[in-house]
């Protein structure tokens, strides 16, 4: 007998039990994969379930559009499986229902305006990045979720004071410390950039993360971290739709982190065209990310912390 178990983390899972399994990892879908799950099993299987497939041949009285179905992936989801997309797809097939009922006989085109017109006004923009303002002391970070990868945006400023640090964003223990160490190494280098030890010891720092309400943890926040925390104090802002993601050591060495894959379509798919990852992850890149993603990315792998800032902040 053969048991096939799923879950969308490995850390819950007891240790014996986890001994004992053969572990298949899954990483998120491209767009173009979803457009092609979507084509070939969610619109047909909802068209069928809707009364809208007539004939012996099941011939659809609805045809999704390509531009509809990307629209649709685009602006009302943002998600690593197609959960979402296959309840947004059934929301469309019923409002088409609807046209039928009332007397509509030829076969109905969904086109975007027909989605917006069942589904609203979308809910995301391609271009999450782009909407948010980087002042000095923010910047885009790249986090390993349960349901595939995402952004965070992680600030930072300064007011008059003696050198406390605040730590704010449901943070765990891990990325709390990859701030301390963050800001330890920016002091220990701070005439690199041109900082002297008052322009620590005369402010308070507080450090937030966003979206408050999800707990946020893992070793791979701290070259980001570090980025906000030299925008600030350096007043140069970080690179616009520049994004990054890996842990930094007191002495300034970027350690490799996990999830690649879903790190890199979570800021595609974001609006971002330029990533930092550490060297140690080059493989997983090249192995992990589909070619057409790839070439719509410009990656630079970066071993230590004062390439990371090269890369990363404007001149």
């Amino acid at each position: 007998m053969l048991f096939l178990t799923t879950a969308n983390r490995l850390d819950t899972i007891p240790p014996a039990l986890r001994d004992r399994m053969e572990i298949i990892e899954l990483g998120g879908y491209t767009e173009e994969e979803k457009l092609q799950i979507a084509k070939a099993h969610l619109v047909p299987r909802q068209i069928e379930e809707h009364g809208l497939a007539v004939g012996k041949r099941k011939s659809p009285k609805l045809i999704f559009e390509d531009d509809a179905l990307s629209e649709t992936i685009r602006g009302y989801t943002r998600e690593a499986g197609v959960r979402n997309l296959d309840r947004e797809i059934a929301s469309v097939v019923r409002h088409a229902t609807i046209k039928f009922a009332e007397g509509r006989k030829a076969a109905l085109r969904v086109d975007k305006a027909f989605v917006h017109s069942a589904l609203g006004a979308p809910r995301f923009t391609h271009d999450q990045v782009a909407e948010r303002e980087l002042v000095p002391g923010v910047a885009v970070g790249l986090a390993w979720t349960p349901v595939g990868g995402d952004v965070l945006f992680i600030e930072a400023v300064r007011t008059p004071g003696k050198g406390a640090l605040t730590v704010t964003g449901q943070l765990g223990d891990v990325m709390k410390e990859s701030v301390s160490a963050a800001l330890s190494y920016l002091k220990a280098h701070a005439t690199d950039y041109n900082l002297s030890a008052d322009d620590f010891d005369k402010w308070d720092l507080h450090v937030h993360v966003p979206a408050g309400a999800t707990p946020k943890d893992g070793p791979s926040a701290g070259i980001t971290m570090l980025t906000a925390l030299a925008s600030l104090f350096t007043g140069r802002r970080v690179k616009q739709r520049l994004a990054m993601t890996g842990e930094v050591t007191l002495t300034g060495q970027v350690l490799p982190i996990g999830g690649v894959k879903e790190k890199v379509l979570a800021a595609y798919r974001a609006g971002v065209n330029t990533l930092l990852l550490p060297e140690d992850n080059r493989k997983d890149y090249f192995e992990d990310v589909t070619d057409d993603i790839r070439k719509k990315l410009r990656v630079h792998f970066v071993k230590d912390a004062a390439k990371v800032l090269e890369q990363a902040l404007r001149k």
